[in-house]
């Protein structure tokens, strides 16, 4: 009988347990969706603008494949802003930044190599090293109310010789967890003297409430010749998410053999997407001002609230939009989010769709008004 099945790394990935849950409320309208990430608002209308006007012209032809020379050159003035000196010819565009990191993965890792991810971590990222072949061995963040910690020698200790890359998210989706810069410092060292590769996830380094206005980032801390490579996205800085925009930073050699890996994947992003790239990035940091802001105090309004639930856990995330909270004795969150779902019309993401180790927790994104917020834990509450 003919065999027409996917091939095995494909069929033994994990299903998305958000988009599971999902279908369990399609077609209900008094739905109150806090399950995906993403901001409660459009994007604004300068942003749209420079993409209509684009399409108005006529920019609707195939382009560069690591993407146009006025948006590479505005992501390079403002990651040397950020955080160090980078030429436009370290810059490729994509489209997205999940895309991003599925080319990061392509240019670099081999079926059978071993990589090491910090979780839990949003499903994408756990799952774009399987698609390839890779093997993948997880280090655990601590959880207290107090906050996410990472046990830095116990990563140290799993990224062993011939280890061909870190992937670390942070700050984290889903636990709000943020690397310190000491953490860094350490975990480069170590990876620079076994020559282990840095995935940085950098999707939410804006989205920040400690002190500055960026998360620490290895871009910081590295030498040029260091195996490090960025990933970023314009979905949650520049409430974008919907464009599918996304940008690595790399080291100037990778460059023509990463536009080869994306002409064979998408060709190019389109340029009417760059143009709405070029004016976010050049003049979006009163729009990322403003998110932070709200999210602050979205953060604050809905932490407070779920400690005084009994049986709830919650530790005050560092960055991101999202809190990941334990509830004391749910050993299902799929089924507990379902119910949710079913019973109170309240749509959480189970803990379980961030891997194993993300059991027990729902995880809460807070990119939306106080009222509504309100309105979900009363929901909560009442389940």
């Amino acid at each position: 009988m003919t065999d027409l099945s996917a091939r095995a790394a494909v069929r033994e990935l994990a299903a998305s347990k958000i988009r599971e849950l999902y279908n369990e409320g399609i077609g209900r309208r008094d739905i109150l969706a806090f399950w995906v990430g993403e901001p409660d608002e459009p994007t604004p209308d300068f942003i749209r603008k420079a993409a209509t006007d684009s399409i108005a012209a006529g920019e609707l032809f195939y382009t560069h494949n690591l993407g146009i020379a006025e948006l590479r050159e505005a992501l390079a003035a403002y990651t040397t802003r950020l955080h160090r000196k980078t030429g436009a010819e370290q810059i490729a565009v994509t489209s997205a930044g999940v895309n991003a990191l599925m080319l990061a993965s392509q240019l670099l890792v081999d079926p059978g190599d071993r990589v090491v991810e910090v979780v839990p971590l949003w499903p994408n990222l756990q799952e774009i090293p399987k698609i390839l072949g890779a093997q993948v061995t997880t280090v655990a963040l601590d959880f207290s109310p107090e906050g996410w910690t990472l046990d830095v020698q116990r990563l140290i200790h799993e990224l062993k010789p011939g280890t061909r890359a870190l992937y670390l998210n942070s700050p984290n989706n889903p636990t709000g967890w943020t690397v310190t810069r000491e953490e860094q410092k350490a975990l480069l060292g170590h990876c620079r003297r076994h020559g282990i590769w840095i995935f940085a996830d950098d999707a939410y380094e804006r989205l920040y409430f400690g002190a500055g206005a960026v998360a620490p980032s290895f871009l910081d801390v590295m030498d040029d010749g260091d195996r490090v490579i960025s990933t970023n996205t314009f979905s949650k800085s520049w409430l974008m998410t919907g464009w599918r925009l996304g940008w690595l930073v790399v080291p100037p050699g990778l460059a023509a053999d990463l536009g080869k890996l994306i002409e064979y994947n998408t060709s190019c992003t389109p340029v009417f997407v760059q143009r709405a790239g070029i004016a976010a990035v050049t003049g979006g940091e009163a729009v990322i001002a403003r998110s932070l802001e709200r999210f602050r105090q979205a953060r604050d309004f809905l932490v407070q609230e779920l400690r005084r639930i009994p049986d709830v856990e919650v530790a005050v995330p560092d960055g991101t939009m999202y809190a990941f909270f334990r509830v004391r004795g749910m050993t299902d969150s799929l089924a507990f989010c379902k119910r949710l779902v079913r019973e109170q019309g309240l749509g959480l993401a189970p803990g379980s769709a961030f891997g194993p180790e993300g059991e027990g927790y729902v995880r809460w994104c807070f990119a939306a008004e106080l009222d509504k917020l309100a309105d979900g834990v009363r929901r909560l509450r009442r389940a």
